[in-house]
């Protein structure tokens, strides 16, 4: 959700001062209260969805292709009308029309109908009174999306998705608008999905981006004007929330928005939200929940990301632009054309930050 969807007054604004019809506080004062940023450039953009005019690009998924890295995809959500699948040289492959679909995960190795493919979820919010997960197959070598199926997720407006791939099973943690937290057992492998909710959870005020690190079981959300929190993932753990970080304009600036995680070794790594109040991200140690830098997405040969909604994490190879992993930010401000999503490496981002690699 963009709410200072005045972000085009400041695409400048490490370079001076912008007007504003500003929201709670002027851009350029949250800037200047919250911590120092590093700053990197995009390698690569999105051609931008189709919806002009309009707070409509909100959420990506990276889909690594390991026996051909540089023809890996990226699926983003147009929340106004669908689901696009984007190359790496950012151009679109498909775009399915699926309506009113906020934000989008993924996992591949999942039984679909029988066979394995790659899982896409979005979260459904045709019916705003009644969330559903709209699932798909992404073919990998043809990059077409095929719906598969809904599967009903509990009553409100559905907002923030994400997956987690157990030993044992495939769920999917829907994010209502009111910071209800739905968990949903999927069971794709036959002619029809079905999904079963077996736990909820409840954060007090509006929340949306979500992530789960498959490795230790740990689900990561952020609560808007609040913080981001984790908990447990396993169905059958406590509710028990931790907050890692507030939202209290310093590190963190409000609105909190998408989360992705970069795994590293058996347990640690990084989780990173955006800081959407002052355009930029946050990375968190997932050792010890301890901040570990913040970073912008400026204008270089590429256009920069301002009020970013959705983001995006994968290390790997991703052919010679991204050796080392990608990043993709949904752009809230792009320039006179409609919203995209940028591209970084990960290595620029680490490098920056200095973190390891």
């Amino acid at each position: 959700m963009t709410r200072q969807s005045t972000a085009g007054l400041c695409a400048a604004f490490l370079l001076g001062a912008c007007a504003s019809a500003a929201p709670e506080r002027p851009l350029m004062e949250r800037i200047a209260n919250a911590t120092p940023a590093v700053t990197v450039t995009a390698r690569g953009e999105t051609t931008p969805v189709g919806t002009p005019n309009a707070d409509a690009a909100d959420d990506p998924a990276i889909w690594r292709n390991a026996a051909d890295p540089a023809q890996s995809l990226i699926v983003g959500t147009d929340k106004k009308a669908g689901l696009y699948v984007y190359a790496l040289d950012g151009k679109t492959r498909d775009f399915l029309d699926a309506g009113r679909v906020n934000n989008v995960d993924l996992r591949d190795g999942v039984m679909i109908n029988g066979r394995s493919g790659i899982l896409v979820v979005a979260s459904d919010r045709n019916d705003i009174a009644h969330a559903r997960l709209a699932l798909f197959r992404l073919d990998p070598s043809t990059a077409k999306l095929t719906a598969i199926g809904k599967v009903d997720a509990g009553k409100g407006e559905a907002y923030g998705i994400c997956l987690y791939r157990a030993a044992t099973a495939a769920y999917a943690f829907i994010v209502l608008k009111d910071g209800t937290v739905n968990q949903v057992a999927l069971d794709t492998s036959g002619a029809t999905p079905m999904g079963r909710i077996v736990r909820s959870l409840k954060l007090g005020t509006q929340s949306e981006g979500c992530a789960v690190d498959d490795r230790t079981g740990i689900a990561y959300v952020a609560e808007e004007d609040v913080g981001l929190w984790r908990f447990d993932a396993r169905a059958d753990a406590p509710t028990t929330l931790t907050r890692i970080a507030a939202a209290d304009g310093r590190n963190l600036v409000m609105d909190a928005e998408g989360v992705a995680i970069a795994p590293m070794g058996e347990k640690d790594g990084y989780v990173l939200v955006s800081s959407q109040g002052d355009n930029a991200y946050v990375a968190y140690r997932l050792s010890d929940d301890g901040y570990a830098g913040r970073f912008r997405v400026v204008e270089g040969s590429i256009g920069g990301s301002e009020e970013t909604d959705g983001i995006d994490l994968m290390l790997g190879d991703f052919g010679p632009g991204y050796p080392g992993g990608l990043f993709v930010a949904q752009d809230g401000h792009n320039a006179t054309a409609a919203q995209n999503f940028k591209l970084v490496a990960w290595d620029d981002i680490a490098r920056a930050l200095d973190l390891p690699r």
